[in-house]
């Protein structure tokens, strides 16, 4: 039967803003630069990284703005490689984003709340583990019900947690700007001696620097839901990544104003001992800001990761179960479920640490498939209503960069792990065959669909174009 509701067009301009810089900015900036540092060897050099991960940011953006009107569809990476290379890819995609990706991303991201949360109470020592996990998996199950009930509810939270993470970074700034006035600019003498120039060594940096703009194509997840998407998504996007961006490198500013680079490079999590440096016994505001910046980080993820398997179960690549949305909510709230039981699988699991380091090759390579699509569009389909349009030359260049950024870590270094990720990827292809192609065991699976359909109160619901 045919849906009849269609998710309603609640994301305005502020909304759509938040999202894309409330999901960019949640831990990584509190704790990523140490890394940047690390894999480059000199302040000069890191501040150039993070410039040019804000460059491939907005330029990536730029043409996910164009894909997000000429295909006004919810779904992002996932849409646009089936509209473009076609269902066994947009599979593979959907399998590594639903198994591994999106569940990497919010278990990491949980367990940084966790470790800021729990940190007051176990002053000298760090945290068990257990206590980390639970604590993790609260927050977890917290967004999961709020995002359940309420599209504007969970807008209304991003918002919250978008100022809490902007005045955290204004105090980072301001207090840079303060260290500088008084002769904190020891580390920008020679700031470019010690620099790698190494292949790998700027690959890595560049993972670690994109791993805090990462969320930068959040909107185009709920392109269905945004109100005059032709207009807000392009919008909000430079308005956001420029915002994001300029804020970045300020903080790295501030950071390198008030550490020495050893300093830097030792800490655990660098606001932490920036705040304890600078604000002495106030030290505790940075926790509890690094904290709330990754919670909403958290909420933009699993918002963002529930419209995905949304609308891959519309196109038949998941069970139609995760296709409905809630009688009167009108939330995805199958889809939510089931991005929330498979996060706290990974969870549980513990052995995560590796995936999250294989994030950015992952991503980077489903990045390149989608941009090599807008190229072909272009070429292909130039008569296609395109109310945003960039020039070809823009995903050309961050095809480009995405190439790179998946060759040259396994270039410089060839680690066996990322064979393994690569096999995992291609692997979505036998999944594809028997379940989806073939479709097997179709009537064991209506009758759980009807039974979950009755218990969650849920129906079909029309695409929102």
């Amino acid at each position: 039967m045919e849906g009849k509701l269609s998710l309603k067009r609640e994301v305005g301009i502020m909304g759509a803003m938040s999202f894309i810089a409330g999901t960019m900015i949640g831990s990584g900036i509190f704790i990523s630069p140490q890394y940047v540092l690390l894999a480059m060897g000199s302040p000069g050099a890191s501040l150039i990284i993070w410039a040019c991960c804000g460059l491939v940011s907005l330029l990536g953006g730029l043409c996910y703005a164009e894909l997000g009107t000429v295909v006004p569809e919810s779904g992002g990476e996932y849409i646009y490689i089936l509209r473009t290379v076609g269902k066994v890819v947009s599979f593979m995609f959907v399998f590594s984003f639903v198994i591994v990706m999106r569940p990497a991303s919010a278990t990491a991201l949980a367990l940084s709340v966790a470790e800021y949360v729990a940190a007051p109470f176990y002053s000298g020592c760090p945290p068990p583990e257990l206590v980390l996990k639970c604590v993790a998996a609260g927050g977890i199950l917290l967004l999961a019900i709020i995002n359940c009930l309420s599209v504007r509810l969970a807008t209304y939270i991003q918002v919250a947690s978008m100022v809490v993470k902007l005045l955290a970074l204004a105090v980072i700034v301001l207090g840079g700007i303060v260290m500088l006035f008084q002769g904190g600019n020891q580390n920008f003498h020679d700031s470019f001696e010690g620099t790698n120039v190494g292949v790998s060594s700027i690959g890595i940096a560049f993972y670690q620097g994109l791993w805090s703009f990462d969320g930068w194509n959040t909107l185009n997840y709920l392109t269905e839901e945004l109100k005059d998407p032709e207009v807000n998504l392009p919008r909000a996007l430079m308005i956001a990544i420029f915002l994001v961006t300029g804020l970045y490198l300020l903080v790295n500013v501030s950071y390198f104003a008030v550490l020495t680079p050893k300093e830097l490079m030792s800490s655990t999590a660098v606001a932490v001992t920036w705040g304890n440096k600078v604000l002495g016994s106030w030290g505790w505001i940075m926790s509890v800001a690094a904290a709330l910046s990754a919670f909403g980080s958290l909420n933009g993820t699993f918002f963002s990761g529930g419209r995905l398997c949304y609308v891959a179960a519309r196109e038949g690549h998941m069970p139609d179960i995760l296709s409905m949305a809630h009688v009167h909510r009108l939330t995805p709230s199958p889809a939510l479920i089931f991005t929330t039981a498979v996060s706290l699988i990974v969870l549980m699991m513990g052995d995560f640490q590796s995936i999250v380091n294989y994030f950015s090759f992952t991503a980077w390579f489903f990045y390149g498939i989608t941009l090599g699509g807008l190229i072909y569009l272009k070429i292909k389909k130039p008569d296609l209503p395109r109310p945003y349009s960039v020039p070809i030359f823009l995903p050309i260049v961050v095809l480009l960069v995405a190439v790179f950024l998946v060759l040259a870590p396994i270039i410089d270094q060839p680690e066996i792990e990322y064979l393994y990720v690569t096999l995992f990827i291609l692997s979505g292809a036998l999944v594809y065959v028997p379940f989806i192609h073939f479709k097997l065991f179709p009537g064991l699976f209506d009758k759980v669909t009807v039974f979950l359909q009755l218990f969650l109160e849920v129906v079909p619901v029309a695409k929102n174009l």
